[in-house]
């Protein structure tokens, strides 16, 4: 009997056990028992990984519904970590759902924070992570505010709400920054009224996604790239408001910590009274509309207008009435008689001099003729006083030898030398007689001349 030649399946078969022994080896038990030449299928490894995964108990898992696909029998969800922006892939049977829903009391839908509750599962044939979610709570409105009020105090203790942190917005920007959503009313807000206001005024348009899952990336991208363009003067974030879940991007912690970090001054108009977003707190200026945000990034180029006309005609009449003024003293100055003829000043002066100088004249001749006169006064005082004008008169003055004056006959004797004091000149006699003088008689005072 002729042998038949092996088929092509058969000849790949003997092929693919020659290229890798692992297919006619018994596999390692443990993964840390594989070697090169004696590894795992791939399948293998995947039934490891199931087995692995569905020891896990359920477990509650807080995330944001990013996006859900309904079917018929089985709904599958993708889950985002608000916080870290990491994904899982999720299902929930038809009942699950419906259930959950019933107890909601609204459908679930993209953008909704949730708590679910699940089993992980590891799908072999896809190589893929997923979560069999059974129940599914949303997180409520009052857990989101406190969380938003938490982060608050957290930066108000970094000195990111700080007041004198705040810079304050340029008088005529060059360019506006403008953030909004697509197609979204705000915009024209924005740029309509500040045209209104001024006139060309250019701006630089982000139109981005400001509420849902991708708006925190999107709004957070668009704050940067406006505030690396040297050319832009302000950033306007603007939103026409909205349910407290709508805002919930804006109170974003990795949202607000790029607006604190932005260079540009940043004005927030989300247009939300009720509940202000983190935003609100951290931007330069918070707007309460889209179309204040207009009217206070530029100022009213009509009413500018209106102020610098009367600015200028205060100017003028200020001018006018300092000119006046001005022209009055001139002539007051003009019509001095000095400006007419400038050598009066010299002639009223020289007679000014000249009376000056004659009263000085008789007021030191009345002071000499006063002390003339006084010192006539004493001189006939002195002279009558002196002894020189007695002898003048005809009397002479006796000393004896010793220098004594003779005033008594009793003070000499006969034979005694006398010198004799005279008006003029000098004499000396001898005693040869005296007469002593009465009982009566008072005895002269014996002085000296």
């Amino acid at each position: 009997m002729t042998a038949q030649p092996p088929s092509p399946s058969a000849l790949r078969r003997d092929d693919a056990q020659r290229a890798n022994p692992a297919t006619v080896r018994e596999p390692a038990r443990l993964a840390r028992d594989t070697t090169p030449d004696n590894p795992w299928p791939l399948s293998l490894l995947s039934t490891k990984i199931e087995g692995y995964v569905s020891k896990m108990t359920g477990v509650w898992v807080e995330a944001q519904i990013v996006q859900i696909n309904r079917r018929a029998g089985m709904s599958f969800l993708t889950l985002r970590d608000v916080d870290t922006e990491m994904s899982l892939r999720a299902a929930v049977y038809r009942r699950d759902l419906v259930a959950v829903e019933r107890a909601m009391g609204a459908e679930l839908a993209d953008g909704l924070r949730v708590v679910a509750h699940g089993r992980p599962t590891f799908w072999t044939r896809g190589g893929s992570l997923q979560l069999q979610v059974d129940d599914v709570r949303p997180v409520g409105t009052g857990d989101l505010l406190a969380r938003i009020e938490q982060l608050r105090r957290i930066l108000a203790a970094e000195g990111l709400l700080a007041p004198e942190r705040k810079r304050p917005l340029p008088f005529t920007p060059r360019v506006v920054g403008l953030v909004c959503g697509r197609g979204a009313k705000a915009k024209d807000d924005v740029i309509v009224n500040a045209r209104l206001r001024w006139p060309g005024l250019p701006f630089e348009v982000r139109e981005v996604a400001v509420q849902g899952v991708h708006a925190v990336s999107q709004v957070t991208a668009a704050i940067r790239e406006l505030d690396a363009d040297p050319r832009i003067d302000v950033i306007v974030v603007a939103r026409g408001g909205g349910s407290v879940e709508d805002l919930l991007p804006f109170s974003d912690e990795g949202l607000v910590r790029a607006a604190a970090a932005c260079r540009t001054p940043l004005v927030s108009a989300i247009g939300h009274e009720t509940d202000r977003p983190l935003l609100d707190d951290v931007a330069d200026y918070r707007a309460s509309t889209p179309t204040d945000a207009a009217r206070r990034i530029v100022p009213d180029l009509a009413q500018e207008t209106v102020g610098l006309d009367q600015a200028r005609e205060r100017i003028r009449a200020a001018l006018a009435r300092r000119l006046e003024e001005e022209q009055v003293r001139l002539e007051r100055v003009r019509s001095r008689p000095v400006m007419a003829d400038p050598t009066v000043i010299v002639r009223d002066k020289a007679v000014e001099l000249s009376q000056a100088r004659d009263r000085l004249r008789l007021a030191l001749g009345n002071a000499l003729s006063l002390a003339d006169a006084e010192l006539r006064a004493d001189r006939a005082r002195l002279t009558a006083l002196s002894p020189q004008g007695v002898l003048d008169r005809g009397y002479a003055i006796l000393r004896k030898p010793d220098g004594s004056l003779v005033t008594s006959a009793e003070d000499v004797k006969k034979g005694d030398l006398l010198e004799g004091i005279l008006a003029s000149g000098r004499l000396v006699a001898q005693v040869v007689g005296a007469t002593k003088p009465s009982a009566a008689s008072p005895a002269p005072s014996r002085e000296r001349p």
